[in-house]
């Protein structure tokens, strides 16, 4: 059987789900989502993650896209893409504005 192939909009709101997946990172996109400027420093310093694990998100969120910057030390600087952060926006609200069709009875209440 053929592998199903799926719409680029499709495959990228599934990336972009998947990199947000752990509530550290998102916690780590509220963060970046605040700071004016790119942020210099360790990020575990400003929330609760183990230093340890603080790569490993990072890295995650930026092969996605949603994050740019260094994130190999001694070079620490990272922030949210924006270009990448307005599409994501976009694709999330049109997912979740889809019109549902009307309940029938007997189905999931």
């Amino acid at each position: 059987m053929a592998e199903k192939k799926y719409g680029i909009k499709t495959e990228t709101i599934a990336a972009f789900a998947k990199a947000l997946g752990h509530p550290a990172r998102i916690e780590i996109m509220r963060f970046l989502a605040k700071q004016n400027t790119c942020y210099f420093g360790d990020i575990h310093e400003e929330l609760p993650i183990a230093k340890a694990t603080v790569s490993q998100h990072l890295t995650a969120l930026k092969e996605v896209g949603l994050i740019q910057g260094e994130i190999e030390t001694p070079k620490v600087k990272y922030c949210i893409n924006r270009e990448n952060w307005e599409y994501a926006q976009q694709l999330f609200a049109e997912f979740f504005n889809q019109q549902l069709c009307e309940k029938k009875d007997g189905c999931c209440q």
